[in-house]
């Protein structure tokens, strides 16, 4: 029996020391595993976490941007109400205008203006206002009253050249230099 007893002994070590290595050995597999488990959710947590960071930056720039082109919008806005404003005071500025005695040296310069352009006997279309003011005048054939702030139509003697001195006119085809000059006097 002891021989048998010796042997059993040997196969239950041999067995322990089996079951201690294959323990070891699924032990560290186990250390292995988790480590590696821990390194690849740090790994997915870092590259989210940085792809977040990314996405939020972009979404932040374009807010930002967003917020920039509506202030911009805004301003221009303000500009142009401004600036409308500013034209409407501008035309009763020269309404009022026609009303005072400077006015018709205004008139005698236009009509100066006219026939260095058009020739010395020239067409001359006002307000009916006007009329009396020009009617003395020499060289000037009154032709039809216009719907005018103030100002005059003039056209040689032919009818086939023009010129359009209304304040409406001059007003038009100068508006972005006023607008320079405005939006200059408003950034100050």
């Amino acid at each position: 029996m002891s021989i048998s007893y010796t042997f059993i002994k040997e196969i239950k070590d041999r067995k322990e020391q089996k079951i201690n290595i294959l323990d070891s050995t699924l032990a560290e597999k186990k250390a292995k595993i988790q480590s590696m488990k821990e390194s690849t959710i740090q790994e997915i947590q870092n590259q989210y976490s940085n792809e977040a960071k990314a996405k939020s930056q972009r979404e932040a720039a374009r807010i930002v941007e967003a917020a920039r082109l509506k202030a911009k919008k805004i301003l221009f806005d303000a500009i142009n109400a401004n600036m409308d404003s500013t034209f409407d005071t501008i035309t009763k500025e020269l309404k009022n205008y026609t009303q005072k005695p400077e006015y018709k040296i205004t008139l005698q310069r236009m009509l100066n203006y006219a026939k260095q352009k058009l020739g010395q006997n020239i067409i001359v279309h006002c307000r009916e206002d006007d009329k009396i003011i020009l009617k003395g005048m020499d060289n000037i054939i009154l032709g039809s009253s216009i719907q005018t702030i103030g100002g005059i139509l003039a056209e040689d003697k032919n009818g086939t050249r023009e010129l359009d001195l209304t304040f409406e006119e001059l007003s038009r085809t100068h508006e972005d230099e006023i607008k320079n000059f405005l939006l200059e006097r408003m950034i100050k």
